[in-house]
């Protein structure tokens, strides 16, 4: 028999292939588990002491036993079957269990139960292969993740692995299963909180970098003149790279909106224009914000600049030389009868009245209305 020093596994997981998920997690739970630093310090352990846990990555073909597996199995300190139906009726699992008992260590083989119930009878349901009855194994009490004994069916499973582990060590169940346990929820409350400090990073994160709204108010900061018709129906327009947003603003009082900016372009230069009848065309350049306001200046030449004409009608004639007052606004006609003013913002109407001794006149002016002269009966 071979020395516990010339093991080159601690143990062999048999199982049947339906069951390969379980193997392979078992052998990453063996290989991976930290006994407590008292107990590996009282036994000269590693922390890590069940490793290598050998695990056949492949289903065996029917047959006999290959040498190379026999060399495994006598090369592994403990024998781990993992129990199920599928397990049970492989005739392959009860070969590897027949051999390992046959190398003299019995107490060396271990039941990892993952479905189905022990010593039931029936083929749908048992989950011990027949060698083990057969061979008389003594014990065949296994470690089963499936046992009730708490509410959480993943504490359940954990209870299993350390239970197989207390006896793959020979060691108490209790001495280790309390650490683990507490362990376990420490873990948890440690993974929960760092979970709840990256959501509350990854919200934060995405809070600052979703898209925005930008607003933009205009703002008269030309001279005031409540004579003038107020702003309407502005058109302004927002370029961002090579994406151009429009809105329409209604009056001073309103807010341009332009929905879902990037967050890239949040305080980088954005052209904006703005236009509108009766006002000076905005084309500024400005960093983009949620909130903004651009000044607006009205076009001064709009109702103040007056150029017509003064048309004798019975004569058929241009009148020059002819002193005009145009609401205050006084002007002498050209040679020609020709009209050159331009009155100052704060002065401006939407019309003019025109006032003259000789001739005697008396009409009204409309800047805006299309006409270019001024007619005397």
């Amino acid at each position: 028999m071979a020395s516990e020093d010339t093991y080159k596994y601690f143990a062999f997981i048999s199982y049947n292939a339906k069951d390969t998920a379980w193997g392979k997690r078992l052998q990453r739970k063996l290989e991976h588990y930290k006994l407590p630093s008292v107990l590996c310090r009282e036994h000269g352990w590693r922390r890590k002491p069940i490793n290598p846990v050998f695990f056949a990555p492949t289903d065996i073909q029917p047959g006999g036993l290959d040498e190379e597996l026999r060399a495994r199995l006598r090369a592994s300190r403990h024998l781990i079957v993992i129990c199920s139906p599928n397990s049970a009726r492989s005739e392959w699992v009860g070969r590897e269990i027949e051999y390992f008992y046959s190398l003299g260590r019995p107490k060396n083989i271990h039941f990892f139960i993952v479905d189905g119930v022990p010593g039931s009878g029936d083929e749908a349901t048992e989950c011990f292969n027949p060698a083990v009855k057969r061979l008389g194994i003594p014990e065949i009490l296994g470690a089963n993740v499936n046992e009730k004994i708490y509410s959480l069916p993943w504490l359940n499973r954990e209870r299993a692995y350390v239970q197989l582990v207390s006896k793959l060590l020979v060691v108490e169940f209790d001495s280790i299963w309390r650490r683990h346990r507490r362990r376990l929820f420490r873990d948890i409350a440690v993974g929960t909180a760092a979970a709840v400090c990256i959501a509350a990073g990854f919200a934060l994160q995405w809070r600052a970098s979703r898209p925005f709204d930008a607003t933009i108010c205009l703002r008269e900061v030309s001279v005031r003149n409540d004579s003038l018709p107020p702003l309407k129906d502005a058109v302004v327009t927002l370029s961002l790279g090579n994406e151009t947003k429009t809105d329409t603003v209604g009056s001073l009082g309103d807010r341009a909106v332009f929905r879902n900016i990037p967050h890239r372009f949040l305080g980088k230069d954005a052209r904006l224009t703005v236009w509108c009848d009766g006002w000076l065309d905005t084309d500024t350049m400005l960093a983009l914000g949620r909130d903004m306001a651009v000044g607006v200046r009205r076009a001064p030449e709009y109702y103040g600049h007056i150029d017509c004409v003064l048309w004798h009608e019975a004569t058929e004639r241009f009148l020059g030389d002819i002193r005009l007052d145009f609401d205050g606004h006084v002007v002498m006609t050209g040679a020609n009868g020709e009209i050159r003013l331009d009155i100052p913002l704060a002065q401006q109407k939407t019309r003019y009245r025109v006032t003259a001794d000789t001739p005697a006149i008396d009409a009204y002016y409309y800047p805006r209305s299309g006409g270019n002269a001024i007619v005397v009966e």
